[in-house]
């Protein structure tokens, strides 16, 4: 079973950088300096250890030119300088100054080498740990001379050599890892601004900038970010500006228009068949138009930074309890918490056309709501508006809140509307700080919803 591991961030990577590359070069400073510390107190205990057993030897030496000295009575009295042991050779028989070493410890290089008349050293092991076994040939008295000192003191101080440089090995890594989460922490940092301000500036607040900077690295990047932001807030402005101007400007026409037609109304009963079909169309299509163009001039207020200077607590409830009966609707539709319960922060008559546009929805795709819902949920206030129709595919329900978006079914059947309404809903929602989604209904058609943050009444 493989243990699947998720994607790091950028300041974990930076932490685990500096770490690696810490560990690392304290691995390579570590291992180097034991060594080196090893090879040099080896030499050391050596050399010291080498001029102990040739002492030691110059004195047996000496005690062998006595007239009738007898081997194994000097080794007795000889005390070899830092506790080492003595073995000899002498003639075919061999002696030792300890039941711990003997003949069998003696490598048979270095007896090669004794034997040819040369001294020489070997490390040996023994049951006490390791040694350095030192054999010097005495040619006048016809003996090799066999002295093993003991290397535990120096094992026992590289062992603590080694824990020491590891656990400074390991405190350097520590160190890097420290510095590496200041360093991720400094590097991440403007780009936690900048995502801070772009965050800002799509929930609509084009005055947002980030701060000027004297990192001649970041300085490019701050001036092209701020200047992108100004030339979106000014195109923004512009187009917003842009709809209201054609919107006002087409209202004088479509009033004559709008007048002229009801003049033309007044008189139906004495036009022709054909006259009277067209005169019904042109109604139908003024009607149309100055939904769209009403819609479009609403548009053009959301779009307007300063549009919630004026909002007032109001509760949700009670505005969708009045526009119900105000569209002749029955009030047993609405289920709703109490009115202090649902009371938000916003504009009456924005809000009010959002919950309108909401029903009409309903009204235009599937035959008018069967529920309307007013709750609380966990600090927001959701509007909720059931249809028995037959519902929004998964892969449109987003789409349907894009301006001018009109669903599949609504474009087959040549249903009236400009794809609009939905669009002011997540307008609204969005100038309130909340949202607008599509869902299935719990009892079949589609869930639409509007959510608004609650404040207390």
């Amino acid at each position: 079973m493989r243990l699947a591991l998720g994607p790091r961030g950028l300041r974990a990577r930076i932490v685990l950088g500096f770490a690696a590359v810490t560990l690392l070069v304290s691995v390579v400073l570590v291992s180097t300096t034991f060594l080196a510390a090893r090879s040099y107190l080896l030499d050391q205990r050596e050399s010291s250890l080498t001029r102990q057993a040739f002492a030691d030897a110059n004195v047996l030496n000496s005690r062998l030119a006595t007239a009738g000295a007898d081997v194994g009575d000097l080794l007795a009295e000889l005390v070899p300088s830092g506790g080492a042991d003595v073995v000899l050779r002498s003639g075919g028989s061999w002696y030792s100054s300890s039941l711990d070493v003997g003949a069998r410890d003696v490598p048979e290089e270095l007896r090669g080498i004794v034997t040819d008349g040369s001294a020489g050293t070997a490390r040996i092991d023994t049951a006490h740990g390791p040694a350095l076994m030192v054999g010097v040939p005495l040619r006048a008295a016809g003996v090799e001379y066999y002295e093993v000192a003991p290397l535990v003191e120096l094992r026992q101080v590289l062992a603590t050599l080694s824990a020491v440089l590891a656990a400074a090995a390991l405190a350097a890594t520590a160190a890097g890892a420290g510095f590496g989460v200041w360093a991720g922490r400094r590097a991440v940092q403007p780009l936690e601004q900048v995502a801070g301000a772009a965050t800002r500036i799509a929930g609509g607040e084009l005055t947002t900038r980030l701060p000027p900077t004297d990192d001649p690295d970041l300085v490019a990047i701050v001036g092209g970010f701020n200047s992108m932001v100004d030339a979106l807030a000014a195109r923004i402005e512009r187009d917003a500006r842009f709809v209201g101007d054609v919107s006002h400007e087409l209202r004088s026409p479509l009033t004559t228009l709008v007048t002229s037609v009801e003049v033309l109304g007044a008189r139906r009963d004495e036009l022709s068949p054909r006259a009277q079909q067209a005169l019904a169309l042109v109604e139908t299509e003024l009607g149309r138009f100055r939904r769209t163009l009403d819609d479009l001039l609403q548009l053009a207020r959301l779009d307007d930074a300063a549009a919630l200077d004026e909002a007032r607590p109001l509760p949700l409830a009670a505005l969708v309890r009045e526009l119900l009966a105000a569209t002749g609707r029955p009030a047993d539709l609405l289920t709703a918490d109490p009115d202090e319960r649902t009371t938000v922060r916003g504009d009456k008559t924005s809000l009010e056309r959002a919950v309108r546009n909401l029903l009409d929805n309903a009204d235009r795709h599937a035959g008018g709501p069967v529920h309307v819902g007013v709750q609380r949920r966990d600090g927001s206030v959701v509007v909720t508006v059931d249809d028995a129709g037959p519902g929004v595919a998964l892969e449109d329900r987003e789409r349907v809140f894009e301006r001018f978006a009109r669903g599949p079914r609504a474009a087959r059947r040549s249903l009236p509307g400009a794809g609009l309404g939905l669009a002011i809903v997540a307008e609204t929602a969005a100038r309130h700080g909340g949202a607008a989604w599509c869902a299935d209904a719990p009892g079949g058609g589609a869930r639409f919803s509007l959510s608004v943050p609650a404040v207390d009444a």
